[in-house]
Order: C-alpha cells, then structure tokens, then sequence
C-alpha cells in the first residue's frame, strides 16, 4: 500500500488552495479542467486560479469553496479522467491549521491505571491510527483501531492491565502506513525501538529538603558528563559511568581524596548541570563501553536513556536508577540542571514526530525546504501550537516525575521567545528557583529575527540567563581562533571589556551598552563541554611557557568567573587544569579522551583548595551576587591601577555580608606591581594561591605589592 503509482500530484497546501502539479511528460502537463472527490463520491469542480510553468512540471492553482474535513481521503481527478490521491502539503503549517488542531488537553500519551490505559496521540493529518501492543514477552503484536476525535486526538482506551506491555502507533497519512513511536512515551525498549507502559507512582521520590536560593545569581553551575564524571581507573566509584555512581556519595581515591558525589560536596557548588540524559542515539545500550556520545541527538524526549542505567533492558531499572540519582545529589543540597535539546532531533525523516504528523514539527524555508540552523539537518518549529505544548509539556513532566531544579537549552536561539517565556510560566508554578539557562547564539533558521530566544532578544526573556560569549572571550580569547589572546593571556586591549563583563554585561558606565537588563540573564564561563578546554588552549597558545605561569593563567580565568557579578559556571575537572589532550570537539571520542582524570585531583589538590576557597567567599558574601543593575550600579566601581590590570571596590555593603568594603584585583599582568589601596586598613582573603573567608597575611595600607598574574580579594570589616 507504502508504494503507490502516480500519473500527476495533488497537495492541500491551504485551506482553500490545492497545488496540482502536472509532468511534461503527462498530456504535456496540459489540463483544462480538475474535480475533487470525497472517498469516491460525487465530482466538485475545482476553478484554476492560476497556471506556473516549472523545470519539470506544469502547476495548477486550484480554489476550494470551503474547507476540507481532514481524516479523509479525497481524490483529484483531471480531464483525462486520471485520479491521484490528494496529498496534505503546505496546509500543514498554515497558521489556520495551527489554530484549527490546537489541542490544549493533558492527557497525551499513555495514561497507566491498573484497571485500564488510556490513548491519546495527536495526528490530525492522518485518516486512520492503530495502536500496536504487545504483551510482555512476546513477539506477535495486535493492531487495535483507534478512534478520530475533535483536534485531530486519537484515542484507545484498553481495559485491561497492560503494564509492562510495549506499544506503537502505526498511522495513515497521504495513503503511507508508518510505525512511530509515542512522542509523549516515558519509557521505551533497548535502543528506543518502542515504548513501555509503566506505571510512574512506583519509587517516585519527594524533593528532599534544599537550601533556599533566592536569585539565580546565588548559584554555582557545574557542568558534568555522567559517564566521564566516574568512569576513571581511579575514581573510587564502584558503577562507574551510570546512574548510580553518581549517587555515590561516599567515593575516594587512591589516597583517600574525595571523588564524585563526594568531591561535589566538598567543593561548595550549589548545582550540578548535566548533559543529555533523555534517550538518545549514538550509543547501542546493549554493547557496554564500546560507543560514546554527549547525548545531543535526542530520540525520546521523556525517558530516561539507557546507557546510564545497570540493565537497560528494564524500562524500570532506568526510571528507579536516575530518581535515586537525582535524589541522591539533592541530599548534598545540591540542586540539578538537566540539559535539554528541544532545537531539534536526531535525524528528520526518521524521526516519530514528523511519521506522526508529516511536515509540522519542522522548520522550513520559504522553497518549503528543512531549514539547517542547528548544522545537525532540522530546526524544531517551536512557534508551531502543538510543538510548543510538547517543549513546556516535557518540562512539567520532568520537574514532575523526576524533581529536576532547572534547564539548561542546547541551543536555545533555534527556539522562539514566546515558547521560552511558556516554559518560564510553567516552571515557576511548579518551583519559582528553577534555574532557565540556554545557549542564545543567533542561528541562521527562517524565524523573525525580533522572535529568536537569543542574547539580541534577552530583553523579552526575563529570568532566563544566557551564555556569555562576550565574557567567555574577553577573558580567554575567541573560542573559534585558538591564537586569539583574552585578558588572562595578557590581552591589556580587552581591560576595558572586562570591566563591561565583571559588572554581569548590563552596561555601566554613559554611554555604555549591555547585553542584558539584569545580572540574572548572564551566565558567566570561560569552558565547557564544547570546544577545547581552557587549559588546552592556554598550552596551545604558549606551548613554550613553563607549566606554573600557565596554571596561574588558568586560576587566574577561573577566578574571574567565580568573582564577577552574575551566574558562574565550571566545567567539571576546570579547577585541576582539565584536559582533553586537545581535542576540539569530543562528542564522540572515547573515555580516555573525555572522562574527568581524578589523579590531577590529587596532584593539583592546592588548586582545588583555592577554587574551594573562592566559593567560599561568594557564597558568603551578597555582593558577589548582586541581583539588579541598580544594586550594580550603586555598589561597584572600578579603580585605577596605571597599568591594564582590572580592580574594582564593592563599597558600603555590610548589610549583604561580613565586609564592609570589598577590593578584587585580577592582575593579569607578568611581572609583580605595587598597587595603590582606597584609603584604610585591608585585610587580604584572597592571594591567587589561598583564598577563604578568613585573612591570609597581616592588615596592609596604602599599596598591594601584587605578584604577576594573581588574584587578590581584600576586605574591610
């Protein structure tokens, strides 16, 4: 029935216009008059409004007195009495049709009760739906109709037990049968190949009790791969690269230093973000440690992928294992950020959301082409009605069934503002401290420029943060020019947009524009899993300077972005100099390439103190975190040094924590320099090798003599 024969194509593609295209080779793409016929009834005239001479094929512009029903089959047929099936074209992403078929109900996808289950698909442009089930432990499946109701819903109700059955859904569009698995699936098959029915009550876990966080500026970001967190030799964790070894929350290693979980605690941060963990393509779940992959090619977006799991092959062990994971972090007082990938999926044609809806989930361009913004071959259509449901949908579902604190969106500039600021609606009335953050680049997709979520349009995304790539390289260099010299590679020409970045980019200073309106849209980092690490540009760059200036470098980068108004984000394994042996792009390179190499925890161990410190003294002070640019405005200033090094005052802010008065001075400079103090009495907290809440050295006036490229926090109490 999937191959069909064709003498000419007809195409809905509004909902008063069929597009006939006709071949050269047919009549000579000649016809003079069309009808449409309704499952073989009755011929309606079609009028010709217009006629367009194409390469191939002779096209004919037809008007429809009303709108057709969809869910039909109709057929079109030419003056030479010939019929071809009238295909659904263009209709499908028609404003109309959006607003038509918007379903705004909360039951899609397979709603478990022991005494029965309960369908509900949304696939409007198809004229027949069945459900495919399959009882545990066998093979043969059973196609069950299911039933067309209004918005384009399909329904099947099963009264019966069906949990731990798999199913699928075979649908019927353009006379085309395809087997497509449940968007809205929250447990599937080994590799994804169907869904599962569970029922989600079991082993569902409340929230343990967290520490309040009453700005996003008040949270430390720490980025982490599950796998390459715990898979090292000597990382003292037993399931190495799953679930639950990072649950582990007792690990050591080989000296007796803490390690995963254990090291998170330890090191002060407040959330843990974590790369994809959503079913996703590029690993076989069956063939342990033989593939790697981040987990940007997303295939199922509400359930958990298996490859983390100890036995993949159990829907439950997946769900059980990451809640007692996600719980176990929470019990530290760490929160946890799950990164989503809504901007599009692995592979278009392939996809279950365009077998279900052909052509509605994705972008194209005005030639009717999938738009490639994202590089990967499709950008999500997230202004369309029913993809914007399925984004805030899947949110509420995790925050839900999973307590996740917060979203980080891979590349969120493919998405819209609207859909972003709906996901922000959503969130708060679950949990108004869940942390949004994404990635705001602006992406060559067909999508008004004024509706991008990205940096240019922060202004209408309040309380989400981005970010930022002005920070990222005016401290280290440009990500994309590996000779490209920041701040803390002795750049003086970047001091002055430093000071622009340190005050979180809102713009002080006349005449001074930012990129945000708040401290709490700037999200502040100099590495993460993209691109090469810090510390392997900073060897690439100076490959000839000896291994402690360049550990200076490193601290000095690292510092900055703990020290700077807004959200500081780290890169696991950041603060012991990680390295990926300079591979750029590691998505898929292996373990040796990409895990966290817990020996250099033990080697650079005063780094690690020293990070450790810092946060420290962020955490106990709120004029690290400042959550206004009036707050900005009134408290900091810059001061001058003579030279390129940056120093600023947090001035009169006792009432935010234990100092009055607050000097930073990022001296980035190579040679040692006497620096000249605000008047009074400093007591130094912080010397770019120590760092704490308590002072390191005697109470200095007058002048700092600052060795070169180091950190120093002074403060009045």
């Amino acid at each position: 029935m999937n191959e069909i024969h064709r003498e000419f194509y007809a195409y809905l593609d509004d909902m008063r216009l069929i597009t006939i295209l006709l071949p050269y080779s047919y009549h000579s793409g000649d016809s003079a008059r069309f009808s449409i016929l309704n499952e073989g009834k009755e011929a309606i005239s079609l009028p010709i409004n217009n006629i367009i001479g194409l390469n191939n094929f002779k096209k004919y512009e037809c008007e429809l007195a009303e709108p057709l029903k969809f869910g039909v089959t109709y057929e079109i047929q030419d003056e030479h009495g010939n019929k071809t099936d009238l295909q659904i074209g263009a209709v499908i992403r028609s404003p109309e049709f959006d607003r038509d078929f918007f379903y705004d109900g909360n039951d899609l996808g397979a709603r478990y009760q022991k005494e029965k289950t309960v369908f509900t698909v949304w696939a409007p442009s198809a004229t027949k739906v069945k459900l495919n089930l399959i009882p545990p432990g066998k093979e043969t499946p059973a196609a069950i109709d299911m039933e067309r109701g209004a918005k384009g819903i399909w329904k099947a109700s099963i009264d019966k037990d069906l949990e731990g059955f798999r199913y699928s859904y075979l649908v019927c569009v353009n006379l085309k049968w395809t087997e497509a698995v449940d968007p809205y699936a929250n447990a599937v098959t080994v590799n994804g190949e169907m869904g599962v029915i569970v029922n989600l009550e079991k082993n569902r876990k409340e929230m343990p009790e967290l520490p309040s966080l009453e700005s996003p500026t008040d949270a430390i970001i720490y980025e982490v791969h599950i796998r390459d967190f715990t898979i090292h030799l000597n990382s003292g964790v037993k399931a190495k690269g799953k679930y639950l070894g990072l649950a582990d929350e007792k690990s050591v290693d080989q000296r007796g230093l803490s390690t995963g979980l254990n090291y998170l605690k330890e090191l002060g941060i407040t959330h843990l973000e974590l790369l994809p963990f959503n079913d996703f393509h590029g690993v076989d779940e069956l063939k342990e440690g033989v593939e790697y992959n981040w987990g940007y090619n997303p295939l199922h977006y509400n359930a958990p992928d298996g490859s983390y799991s100890s036995d993949p092959t159990n829907p439950y062990t997946r769900i059980t294992e990451l809640r007692d994971m996600i719980e176990a972090v929470q019990k530290q007082g760490i929160r946890v950020i799950m990164d989503v990938v809504y901007n599009h999926v692995y592979d278009r044609e392939s996809s279950h959301f365009e077998k279900i809806v052909p052509g509605y989930y994705f972008r194209h361009d005005e030639y009717g082409m999938p738009s490639n913004g994202t590089g990967v071959g499709n950008d999500i259509a997230s202004e369309r009605l029913m993809a914007r449901k399925f984004i805030v949908d899947s949110i509420v579902f995790w925050m839900k069934e999973y307590n996740i604190n917060g979203f980080r969106f891979d590349l969120m500039g493919i998405l819209d503002v609207e859909t972003m600021n709906d996901v922000r609606k959503a969130a708060d009335k679950m949990d108004k401290s869940a942390v949004i953050l994404g990635e705001g680049w602006d992406l060559n997709t067909p999508l008004d420029p004024g509706h991008k979520a990205n940096i240019r349009n922060a202004g209408k995304l309040p309380r989400i943060a981005q970010f930022n790539d002005w920070f990222r390289d005016t401290v280290k260099g440009s990500t994309f020019n590996l000779y490209d010299r920041g701040y803390v590679l002795g750049s003086g020409q970047k001091s002055e947009d430093l000071k622009q970045v340190i005050a979180a980019s809102v713009g002080i200073g006349q005449g001074k524009e930012g990129l945000f309106s708040s401290p709490e849209q700037s999200v502040n980092y100099v590495e993460c899993h993209d691109n090469h690490t810090l510390w392997d540009k900073i060897c690439y760059i100076d490959e000839e300077e000896n291994e402690e200036t360049k550990q200076r470098r490193h601290l000095l980068a690292t510092s900055i972005v703990l020290l700077s108004q807004g959200i500081p984000f780290i890169h696991s394994g950041q603060e012991f100099f990680r390295t990926k042996q300079g591979v750029e792009n590691s998505y898929k390179s292996p373990d040796k390439i990409n895990r966290v190499n817990w020996d250099l925890r033990g080697f650079h161990s005063k780094s690690v103190d020293y990070i450790k410190g810092l946060i420290c003294i962020r955490k106990s002070h709120g004029a690290f975190r400042l959550r206004d640019k009036a707050l900005i405005q009134k408290h900091l200033s810059f001061l001058d040094t003579g030279e390129s090094s940056v120093m600023f005052a947090l001035k009169n802010v006792r009432s935010l924590g234990p100092w009055s008065n607050i000097v930073v001075l990022f001296h980035h400079i190579d040679r040692s320099r006497a620096i000249k103090l605000p008047e009074g009495v400093w007591h130094v907290i912080c010397n770019g090798k120590k760092a704490g809440t308590a002072p390191i050295a005697l109470p200095i006036e007058g002048k700092l003599f600052a060795e070169p490229l180091r950190t120093y926090i002074l403060v009045q109490e």
